[in-house]
């Protein structure tokens, strides 16, 4: 069976699987600490990448090439961008794209990598599915699918949040997500990319940030505890 890969950002997201991973290893690669191991009877490689999107993108493809995963699975926290997700809300991607990519003076569209076959990156139709399932398991949130963006930066401006959601119809925005999808698509590697809210992305976003991380953190490894044995 095809070992999961499981990134996450910070090491808050990561306790739930650390506290039940059986038979861990841990092997250190670009000061990322990889933990090998099973969970929930999965063979799994579960680590932090850090912030944003080289972190996120180099600790993707150390998953992919040196630890051989075989699917990978995103969870975190982002802010909203849509006004009608709160705080503890979950959002599943269905695509990503990276929002800060800008290339106008080629006369490409906000978003798009240069010479690259797609726009957006799409979340493997099986892995949603199961992710989709195993979030009726959260109560007393909402749970939101369609697309995230990722940029490096911590939107806490209105007027961003207005753009993200005019340019890219985006329901939430963080840092790592896009960077994951597509080292993924170029490794035709499924992946999935699941978030929980811990702000709204706007003047109040580092309030509500202080706030609201240990539900979404919460949020986010109830979901990813009740997906892994499906995957």
């Amino acid at each position: 069976m095809p070992t999961l890969g499981i990134i996450v950002a910070m090491r808050e997201e990561l306790e739930i699987v650390l506290e039940r991973l059986q038979e861990p290893q841990t092997t250190q690669r670009a000061g990322m600490d990889f933990h090998c191991g099973t969970y929930l009877g999965k063979a799994v490689v579960a680590v932090v990448c850090g912030v944003g999107k080289v972190n996120a993108a180099a600790c993707t493809q150390m998953l992919i090439s040196e630890f051989s995963v075989g699917s990978v699975i995103n969870i975190g926290i982002a802010g909203a961008v849509e006004p009608s997700i709160r705080p503890g809300d979950i959002v599943i991607a269905d695509t990503l794209v990276q929002h800060d990519v800008e290339l106008k003076a080629l006369g490409l569209p906000p978003g798009q990598v240069f010479r690259l076959d797609t726009f957006d990156f799409p979340a493997d139709p099986a892995l949603l599915a199961i992710a989709q399932t195993a979030a009726q398991q959260i109560e007393g949130h909402q749970v939101h699918t369609g697309r995230i963006v990722t940029g490096d930066q911590f939107i806490a401006c209105n007027d961003k949040i207005q753009w993200l959601s005019a340019t890219f119809t985006a329901l939430a925005c963080e840092m790592e997500s896009g960077a994951i999808a597509q080292v993924c698509y170029l490794n035709t590697v499924p992946f999935v990319c699941i978030r929980s809210i811990s702000d709204n992305a706007n003047h109040d976003a580092h309030m509500d940030f202080d706030t609201f991380l240990p539900i979404a953190v919460n949020n986010a490894s109830t979901l990813l505890h009740a997906m892994v044995p499906s995957c």
